[in-house]
């Protein structure tokens, strides 16, 4: 019987797997994020869906929680800790406009659902971060990354990343139900967290990266994934979320080691995470779907316009041309990997209704597809846009 159920898991994963690998490679032949597709195969074969992968589903589960960790843990990687003293500096104001102007309408729409003040603060996360990888891959792919308004978009996406440093730990005494001294004292914790890092990235990084760092490949990956595990764990167990943990740590490690980690932590992050969004597609059943697709649509809408007038704003500020602020609001729209964090710690938690997880799947699938579209054709729309303009006057 035993075996019987291990022959069985092992087929359900290879199907998994081999069925993302298929998935992946038709997101790149039509240039756009695997992250949509990715949740559609969740969808299929979760609750509700054709075939349910019951013999997995632990697997899956803590998978997708390693995913989470190496997520933030790369993302924590890419920045040094002056660059995000930098970064603070100059967009701290198109950062708040940000917030404003892109946490309002989930805050809104929950509230008008009646979610509760704990959805409106899960939902506030899910239309106001955008996805850094995807805007990533589309500024490389459409060879912008040299061009003038684009330090505006990288400035903005850090200042929304260090936010998330401050936003997880709130989320996570909201949905553990805690009182409003307990959540105080959470948020406390997390922001000295944040402090000491900074200070401890700043003054002895290199010291940091020594721990870690090996010349033997296999050596310095069970180092940095078992830091990664340790640090996520440690900060779990204080009631900071694991993901802050792994995001705080790769803050730490700096220079040659940050680079060499990155490099060998990608393909892992890639499997990890592709199974945390298929298992968050997996908890949504797909028939709970059409009655807030409304909603998912009206906030797809009203949070393209409100990215695109964010990125607008601040590019201005920065000098940029009209073209350059239109790419620059275009850049912001695409939303993906953290807005289903935030969502899967919710419904993860149970302190959300069902259909929490099928707006923000819905939602997600369609800023992640609207992201890349806008970014690709607004050069185009521009250019007809000022040749009219230059025709009547």
């Amino acid at each position: 019987m035993v075996a019987h159920e291990t022959a069985l898991a092992l087929i359900q994963l290879g199907a998994v797997f081999f069925g993302l690998g298929l998935l992946g490679r038709i997101a790149a032949r039509i240039g756009m994020s695997p992250i949509p597709l990715y949740l559609i195969g969740g969808l299929v074969f979760g609750t509700g869906g054709l075939v349910e992968l019951r013999q997995v589903d632990d697997f899956i589960h803590l998978a997708s929680e390693i995913g989470v960790v190496l997520l933030l843990l790369l993302l924590g990687l890419e920045y040094s800790a002056p660059e995000l003293v930098t970064g603070m500096r100059r967009s701290w104001a198109a950062g708040v406009v940000d917030i404003v102007l892109n946490a309002t309408p989930g805050v809104l729409v929950a509230l008008g659902l009646g979610w509760g003040f704990t959805g409106a603060i899960a939902m506030a996360g899910v239309t106001y971060i955008s996805s850094s990888g995807i805007v990533a891959k589309v500024l490389n792919d459409l060879g912008r990354l040299g061009n003038r308004e684009t330090p505006v978009i990288l400035s903005i996406l850090v200042f929304e990343d260090l936010v998330m440093a401050g936003y997880l730990p709130v989320l996570t005494a909201v949905l553990a139900g805690v009182g409003f001294l307990a959540g105080l004292k959470t948020l406390a914790i997390a922001l000295a967290a944040v402090t000491v890092v900074l200070i401890v990235a700043l003054r002895y990084g290199r010291y940091v990266s020594a721990i870690v760092d090996s010349a033997d490949r296999e050596i310095f990956l069970l180092k940095l994934l078992g830091s990664a595990l340790l640090v996520a764990g440690a900060a779990s167990a204080v009631q900071v979320s694991a993901a802050v943990g792994a995001f705080l740590l790769g803050i730490a490690i700096s220079d040659s080691t940050a680079h060499n980690a990155t490099k060998l932590l990608e393909p892992l992050r890639d499997l990890f995470a592709a199974l945390f969004f298929v298992l968050f597609g997996l908890s949504t059943d797909p028939t709970s779907i059409p009655p807030v697709l409304g909603w998912a649509c009206l906030l797809a809408l009203v949070t393209t316009a409100s990215k695109i007038a964010t990125g607008w704003w601040a590019a201005k500020r920065a000098g940029a041309g009209r073209l350059g602020r239109a790419r620059a609001g275009t850049a912001l729209v695409a939303h993906g990997e953290f807005s289903i964090v935030i969502a899967g710690l919710a419904v993860a938690a149970g302190a959300v209704p069902a259909e929490f997880a099928a707006l923000a799947t819905t939602y997600v699938l369609l800023m992640a597809v609207l992201g890349p579209v806008v970014s690709r054709f607004v050069e185009p729309a521009m250019a007809l846009l000022l040749r009219r303009r230059a025709a009547v006057s």
